[in-house]
């Protein structure tokens, strides 16, 4: 989060660098900025294993992601609620990661967006048209509540933040979410 793309700030590769090494498991980097283009090596640089760019915030798209993807990374597109899944259509089989927002970006703690179940449907059909091996990665309002109606929609990768981080018990709060998909 750069301030811009989103009215919010948030880590950047200076807090990635002082995590590469010190983590085993991968590191997905959601750019939520403005031309995100121009910060891709900084943060393949320092650690990040996945690259997620939102098609609103850079002029041409299929160029970042074939700029992350020939850093050897995996790359994906985040599109926004109110985003048409038609943005994809030319570029799916590029992407190895969509993630669909099921807030509206910039703050935790918001309220999760229903209407994305029926776009995780409509992504998978997108995909099977295509024959896209996408994975489906869905971010916003993840609780332990929702996690298993996005899994069986179709989802596969989930994020939470504040289900996690707003409790008292980081492992309980993740146990729960796993126990519900």
């Amino acid at each position: 989060m750069d301030g811009v793309y989103v009215p919010n700030l948030s880590i950047g590769f200076p807090v990635l660098r002082a995590l590469k090494g010190k983590v085993d498991k991968p590191i997905d980097v959601h750019l939520m900025i403005t031309e995100p283009e121009r910060y891709l090596r900084d943060f393949v640089e320092a650690g990040a294993n996945t690259l997620v760019i939102h098609e609103e915030s850079t002029v041409h798209l299929h160029r970042s992601i074939a700029a992350i993807k020939e850093m050897g990374i995996l790359a994906g597109v985040a599109l926004n609620p109110h985003t048409p899944l038609s943005v994809l259509e030319y570029i799916i089989n590029d992407l190895d990661i969509v993630m669909l927002m099921s807030v509206n970006p910039g703050y935790g703690g918001q309220k999760f967006i229903p209407s994305v179940l029926g776009k995780i449907q409509d992504l998978k059909e997108m995909m099977a048209r295509k024959g896209a091996q996408n994975l489906i990665e869905v971010d916003g309002g993840v609780t332990a509540e929702n996690a298993g109606a996005l899994v069986r929609a179709g989802a596969n990768v989930l994020v939470s933040g504040s289900a996690i981080f707003g409790k008292p018990d980081y492992k309980a709060a993740i146990e729960a979410i796993r126990a519900s998909v």
